[in-house]
């Protein structure tokens, strides 16, 4: 069996086929016509292997000799070839020794562990210790129809299996949830579309502000507008939306996906009152609690799909604790932020994505076109050696040095990038679900469970790629071909031989990949329906913390009350105490926003129905004497909501103030640079 293919030097490659990836006696590889300068016999090697392996899974027809029609179609969008050259040339940077392989363990679940990890996963550990812990109660509290049921589910499975094992006594659900009937169930919050902050306001239709895909990924792969546009509402949680369960059907090989970049669709996101949210917008501690809904929601949503959700129990490696690669990226940051005060995302990562945008953006083949083997080895040892010294001159690096680099940094963390614990989920949904929404709005919450640094490292990393994209016209990389390079990087586990499934996942990871590009913009917004949610725990954990603080003061009222009574300072005649929320002298509809990094620290604005964020910010510049800009000390200034039911906001510049004040009215209103 003979194939041919033609690489970007003109050099046309000439292989046997066998059926694994591993040579058979009596297959010899022949190569014909001469090899440039340049093309080494290790990349003449890895790009007939990997054809090798690509054909094996696709079980394709071989095509007819060579010539140069069915040369140019085997390098076509919807060929695989990229990936399988990428993971071959992954493999020998391994052989040779530039990169050290850690092998990722996963453990075998017993019954019922799965069960228990995921409840406190979710911050429902209280379920398994018996503890009356307030968050919670709170978390239970605030749950949709459809979230209870994956709570109950989880939690009824793992009380049998501890009954069956005779471990010790469980708790009845029932004496958790207050509840009589033999089949027990959460109270729930009602299941009606509701605002980004919970409430419902009287008598108000919502206004919509649409903001396409298109608009927020303007990276020139809309060659051919989609026929497809479909709106995406974040004012119901994704699984209180599936009304009608989709068809399930395993595709048949090699049509699983329309490569076409044009055939993904547009989406349109409706932006509300409320106005949109991104991640970084939310306090740690709000999102925190964004992560624990995510995952109940994520779980309710493959309930209501009727697929499974699998999960990986991987054993954590530890890495390094020093150096720039193979350090987990906690330690890597906690090291930056010691020169760097506040940084988010790695600094070396930093800096190989800058050299690329300044200079390899137009490179033919950036990504894909591998640098020498013996450069990036030579290269990876003199930036550990001075990159903290600020002696490493960046100028000797080439762009497909530096394209090596930052592909090996990614492979070399301990944890992946993208956690895998999910991955095989998403892997099963793409493959039983074809519609593009559904894919969307599962990975959107596979987003929301990713701890703060792979978010803020992969964010940094996918707008990046929009751009290599954004220059298809020169560097003859589309959004396919950068998706299947990238793939393997992100989801081939380090120091593991594929095998025949990961390798037949090819195509879904690389499609995987392709999402995360192309909707980039709209998986780091976070979905109102979940910071409703926060809200409500929010509401609830201050309830439950004024109920125990009337209660401690009824104690120590009781052990002081002597004391208490001799330092009370004596009353005037006539003296009436108000309230707090009536001592104030703000009416009804005004705000006070502070401002500390302006000359007018504060002001109290009027609101109307109108009135938006952006408009209180452009009247504090308008007003104090730096004049009109909305910079200050070179960074854009915010409003945002601090305190009440949330822990800090930076509202987006279209939300309507009045709306958001009716929802948070204990909020303090502050205008600061937004968090980058």
């Amino acid at each position: 069996v003979t194939m041919e293919m033609k690489d970007s030097g003109s050099v046309v490659l000439t292989a046997y086929h066998p059926h694994s990836p591993a040579r058979i006696p009596g297959m010899e590889q022949s190569f014909v016509q001469d090899i440039p300068a340049g093309h080494s016999p290790t990349s003449r090697k890895s790009l007939s292997r990997c054809r090798r392996i690509n054909r094996m899974l696709s079980n394709e027809s071989v095509p007819p000799a060579f010539s140069r029609s069915n040369s140019q179609v085997s390098m076509d969008s919807t060929s695989m070839d990229d990936f399988w050259c990428e993971v071959e040339s992954i493999k020998e940077s391994r052989e040779d020794g530039s990169e050290e392989a850690i092998l990722l363990e996963f453990k075998p679940a017993d019954e019922g562990e799965l069960e228990a990890e995921w409840l406190q996963d979710v911050g429902l550990s209280t379920l398994i210790s018996g503890a009356e812990e307030e968050d919670g109660q709170a978390l239970l509290s605030t749950l949709t129809r459809t979230q209870a049921a994956a709570v109950q589910k989880r939690y009824n499975t793992y009380t049998q299996t501890l009954r069956k094992k005779n471990k010790h006594t469980v708790r009845d659900v029932r004496d958790i949830f207050g509840t009589s009937d033999s089949s027990p169930t959460f109270e729930t919050v009602p299941v009606s579309p509701v605002s980004s902050n919970g409430i419902q306001l009287p008598g108000q239709k919502p206004v919509w502000k649409s903001v396409s895909s298109k608009s927020c990924l303007d990276c020139g792969i809309d060659k051919v507008s989609p026929s497809i546009t479909e709106e995406l509402s974040y004012d119901v949680s994704f699984s209180e939306s599936i009304t009608v369960l989709p068809k399930t059907q395993e595709w048949p090989k090699n049509q699983r996906f329309k490569k076409e970049d044009s055939a993904l669709p547009k989406f349109i996101v409706r932006k509300s009152r409320f106005g949109l949210t991104e991640v970084g917008d939310l306090s740690p501690e709000d999102m925190k609690k964004i992560r624990y809904l995510s995952l109940i929601e994520l779980t309710a949503f493959y309930d209501a799909l009727g697929v499974e959700l699998k999960r990986n129990r991987m054993e954590r490696v530890r890495g390094r604790e020093n150096g720039l690669f193979g350090v987990p990226l906690t330690v890597l940051l906690e090291n930056d932020q010691k020169k760097v005060p506040g940084v988010k995302v790695p600094l070396i990562f930093q800096k190989l994505l800058l050299k690329l945008e300044e200079t390899g953006l137009e490179t033919e083949g950036i990504l894909r076109v591998p640098g020498s083997a013996s450069r990036v080895k030579n290269l990876h040892q003199e930036l550990e050696a001075k990159f903290y010294e600020d002696t490493f001159d960046w100028d000797q690096v080439r762009n497909n040095d530096a394209a090596g680099l930052l592909k090996m940094f990614i492979r070399e963390l301990p944890s992946p990038l993208f956690t895998v614990e999910y991955l095989p989920a998403f892997i099963t949904l793409v493959e039983k679900i074809s519609k593009i929404k559904l894919q969307l709005q599962a990975l959107h919450l596979l987003i929301m469970l990713m701890p703060e640094a792979n978010r803020d490292t992969a964010k940094a990393f996918l707008q990046f790629l929009k751009k290599v994209v954004a220059n298809e016209g020169k560097n003859k990389m589309n959004l396919w071909n950068v998706s299947m390079i990238v793939a393997p990087n992100l989801f081939i586990y380090k120091g593991k031989r594929a095998n025949q499934q990961e390798m037949q996942a090819a195509a879904t990871t690389a499609h995987i990949v392709r999402l995360l590009i192309r909707y980039q913009d709209i998986l780091w917004t976070v979905p109102s329906f979940l910071i409703s949610q926060v809200r409500k725990m929010n509401e609830a954990a201050m309830n439950n913390s004024k109920r125990q603080l009337m209660f401690d003061k009824g104690v120590r009222k009781l052990l002081r009350r002597k004391t208490m009574e001799r330092e009370r300072p004596e009353r005037p005649e006539g003296a009436v105490t108000f309230p707090p929320y009536l001592q104030s002298d703000i009416p009804e509809g005004v705000i006070r926003v502070y401002a500390p990094l302006h000359s007018k620290v504060s002001m109290a604005i009027q609101l109307n129905s109108q009135t938006k964020a952006k408009d209180i910010l452009a009247r504090f510049h308008c007003e104090n004497s730096h004049g009109s800009s909305q910079n200050v000390g070179g960074q854009i200034q915010s409003l945002h909501e601090i305190g009440g039911n949330i822990g800090q906001h930076c509202l987006d510049p279209d939300a309507f103030m009045l709306d958001v004040y009716r929802a948070n009215p204990q909020a303090e209103w502050v205008i600061k640079p937004k968090a980058s």
